[in-house]
């Protein structure tokens, strides 16, 4: 496999506009996006392949990413699978992908089981400081992998957006019902070279979902490859978010969505059951009057043991109730404040207790109930 060729790079720049719908995507937005799905793989047609029916799922979900030497981010994982009946092979993606669609680390995996042998490529990018290494292995059979490895530099990477990260940018599109013009991503094709990604609607149409005829909002993906034919896929969108339908241009197979119960989905958060108020009586009930007794015989202990260990409070109590009762105020908080302001490490110089409604002012405290200056 030939290196990336730079000459291919200079038509991979991201747009202004995919880079200002990159910048307004929010947590709310993405937590719209964090879901599963299946779709079953059907023919031409309609008609499922084989007799139990092929699928293709994905999903995205928060999760944990650390790299080596650097701190646990939060991310989101996002994974794939497909598999065809009558096709014997499969194919898996798995991918951790910032809030910012940032791929950090991506894998793809593609198997084919023949009657001689078995063909089986991995694709590994992950992303460090210095830019982006893509890593290529082809097993066939018994022979020995071969391997290829390139890298890029962080310069030519701004507002890339690989497989992982454009699956949770297509769901962000259709909670949103619109395509902004113009929203063109940089891509890797199939070879691991940059090219573009673009995305536009199609429109809102209606599409059987089950025996329910439904509208669903379409987006059309075009993946223009460097060299080569592009790639096309029409994705049609239920308003929660989810996928009815994923179609590649000019391939005999597509998928549909045909559990109906995905209709009546509003997002990922199921509703909390009601539950009707029960009238307690706790007294009755043996076991929390136990823990009531238990915690008020453990608050009165606490609370004695307290007043053990600073015997200062019963004079202080003692003093303020004397003062209280010799003026005979109306407002006994104000004169509550006054008389424990001194008390107060924090309060700056001058008559505390300088009020009209004082006839004369208190005497200063004793000392003994001072706190004791510690050197």
């Amino acid at each position: 496999m030939e290196p990336p060729v730079e000459g291919r790079q200079e038509n991979s720049a991201l747009t202004e506009a995919a880079a200002e719908f990159l910048s307004l995507i929010g947590p709310q937005d993405l937590e719209r996006c964090v879901f599963a799905e299946t779709l079953a793989v059907v023919a031409e047609g309609g008609q499922p392949r084989g007799q139990a029916g092929a699928q293709w799922w994905a999903a995205a979900e928060w999760a944990p990413y650390k790299q080596a030497g650097e701190l646990v981010r939060s991310c989101l994982l996002v994974q794939a699978r497909g598999r065809q009946d009558g096709v014997p092979g499969s194919r898996t993606l798995k991918a951790y992908v910032t809030p910012q669609l940032e791929t950090l680390e991506q894998e793809e995996q593609e198997r084919l089981e023949l009657e001689e042998y078995t063909i089986e490529r991995k694709t590994h990018i992950i992303s460090h400081h210095h830019g982006m290494t893509v890593t290529k292995i082809l097993q066939e059979g018994e022979a020995e992998p071969q391997c290829w490895s390139f890298s890029y530099s962080q310069s030519k990477l701004q507002g890339l957006l690989l497989e992982g990260a454009s699956l949770l940018l297509l769901r962000v599109l259709a909670c949103r019902q619109a395509v902004p013009p113009g929203l063109i991503f940089p891509a890797f094709d199939i070879q691991g070279h940059l090219c573009t990604s673009s995305y536009h609607a199609l429109g809102i149409q209606r599409q059987a979902v089950g025996s329910v005829e439904m509208e669903v909002f379409v987006v059309e993906q075009t993946l223009h490859a460097g060299t080569g034919i592009s790639t096309i896929w029409h994705s049609s969108f239920l308003p929660n978010g989810h996928l009815a339908r994923l179609v590649q241009v000019g391939c005999p197979v597509e998928m549909l969505l045909q559990d109906e119960s995905v209709l009546t989905k509003k997002g990922r958060i199921k509703p909390q059951p009601h539950f009707a108020k029960q009238p307690l009586d706790w007294e009755e009930d043996i076991q929390l009057y136990s823990w009531f007794q238990d915690r008020k015989e453990e608050l009165q202990a606490s609370y004695s043991t307290y007043v053990q260990q600073h015997p200062e409070l019963k004079a202080q109590m003692a003093d303020f109730l004397l003062a209280l009762l010799f003026r005979q105020l109306h407002d006994s908080v104000s004169f509550t404040t006054q008389f424990f302001t001194p008390f107060d490490h924090q309060q700056p110089p001058g008559d505390c207790f300088a009020s009209a409604k004082a006839v004369r002012p208190l005497p200063s405290p004793p000392s003994h109930y001072l706190p004791a200056n510690k050197e």
